[in-house]
């Protein structure tokens, strides 16, 4: 997907030489302190920024050198998941979650309600179709951030700090629908977070559906965990790639510290 991506603002280098892929179904974990160019790799990818060298792929299609237009469609397989969750106040939950299928697509409205009943259905907030935002908790806001972001059926979706500012308990309730999209729908997702606790989650638990159709969340096999890979930045470069287990395992001394 980067292929030695650089970008620098004047004599600020944000990004240098960042390559990376990112495999279908597969998670990757952006880590990194602040001011290390987590962020703004998404923006690179979502055509909201431009690199100053190396290449951008999405879904195999290069896309540095695009015009918006262009852009436009490469967004249509594109959902993106902000820290603040970036809902319309003024909007109910089904409006929030159609909103772009309501407003964007020719698709009936009787067909666009119930897809945004299952996709709300699917993260279980199915009663709270109806309901403003300002009448949801945290951990409801964001997944609802999620079912608007999923309700297009992109392939890859983009989380930026999904689960800050939330309790440990709420942001696991928020991990549960990352791991479900992932697994369950087959979703490639990148994760920008400093939350290591979500991290870790994400990469050592998978969603299973049992005979019954009960969606279960457990902890990941061996070659599960291997899907999701951790990639750590520090001042522009990456300085570690590689799973759950390498990460816990390197000996490097700043990986150390910053896991610590």
């Amino acid at each position: 997907m980067f292929d030695h991506v650089q970008l620098a603002f004047d004599e600020r280098v944000v990004l240098r030489d960042v390559s990376f892929t990112l495999l279908k179904g597969h998670t990757k974990i952006i880590l990194g302190a602040s001011g290390s160019g987590k962020s703004t790799a998404l923006k690179i990818i979502t055509g909201l920024l431009k690199a100053d060298g190396g290449a951008v792929y999405v879904n195999g299609r290069r896309i540095d050198h695009l015009t918006e237009t262009a852009m436009m469609e490469v967004r249509a397989d594109l959902g993106m998941i902000f820290q603040e969750g970036a809902l319309f106040d003024s909007l109910t939950v089904r409006e929030n979650v159609g909103y772009k299928l309501y407003e964007e697509s020719k698709v009936p409205v009787d067909e666009v309600d119930r897809c945004v009943e299952q996709v709300l259905g699917f993260i279980g907030l199915s009663e709270q179709l109806d309901r403003m935002p300002s009448a949801l908790s945290g951990g409801q806001r964001r997944r609802v951030a999620i079912a608007r972001a999923m309700a297009f059926k992109p392939s890859i979706l983009l989380y930026d700090e999904a689960t800050t500012g939330l309790d440990p308990i709420t942001a696991i309730t928020v991990d549960d629908e990352i791991v479900k999209l992932r697994d369950l729908e087959g979703v490639s997702s990148i994760l920008v977070t400093h939350q290591l606790r979500d991290a870790f989650y994400v990469a050592t638990h998978m969603a299973v559906r049992d005979a019954s159709g009960t969606v279960r969340i457990v902890n990941a096999t061996p070659e599960k965990a291997q899907e999701a890979e951790f990639l750590m930045l520090r001042d522009g470069m990456i300085v570690f790639e590689g799973d759950a287990g390498e990460l816990r395992d390197c000996t490097d001394p700043y990986i150390k510290t910053f896991l610590s």
